[in-house]
């Protein structure tokens, strides 16, 4: 699976005395995870870590969410996998920008996005992978539009966009 060279090494490359920083890298590239809609009836296979993690408190989000904000993954199109029928809707930000939104036809579960600003992603709602070790958001956008109770709590400090 991984080469010996590198499981094998005392140096990764990377400054580190064996190769555990390296497999671990090489893990999570192989890593896989499937998001589904509440019905199972659409999933999104997600291979390797996402490119983006986020929350994002814009208005768009949360109205697609019913929540006071939104923690998405974004992927590379080449990382995701979609299977089963889904249905999009178009709409406009207030900045003007398109996004897409698909869901299941059958329980209106939204498993997958793309917007303007980001051509040649897909974005996923991390709730989809109900998964509770998924990696913690790295970056936070649309903070004026915060609710002034929400904290987020991470281990390493949010960027803000």
């Amino acid at each position: 699976m991984w080469p010996a060279a590198i499981i094998g090494s005392r140096n990764d490359g990377w400054g580190n005395k064996s190769g555990a920083a390296a497999i671990e890298r090489m893990k999570a590239m192989d890593r896989v995870r499937s998001a589904a809609c509440a019905c199972g009836q659409l999933t999104a296979t997600c291979t390797g870590e996402p490119v983006r993690n986020s929350v994002c408190h814009c208005l768009s989000c949360k109205r697609r969410t019913g929540s006071a904000f939104a923690w998405n993954a974004t992927f590379a199109d080449a990382q995701v996998a979609v299977a089963g029928e889904s249905r999009s809707r178009f709409r406009h930000n207030a900045e003007g920008r398109w996004s897409r939104t698909d869901f299941c036809p059958d329980c209106g579960s939204t498993i997958f996005y793309r917007i303007e600003g980001r051509p040649g992603m897909v974005t996923i709602p991390v709730g989809a992978f109900a998964e509770v070790d998924f990696p913690e958001p790295t970056v936070s956008v649309y903070g004026e539009r915060r609710h002034p109770w929400v904290r987020l709590e991470t281990a390493g400090a949010l960027s803000e966009e």
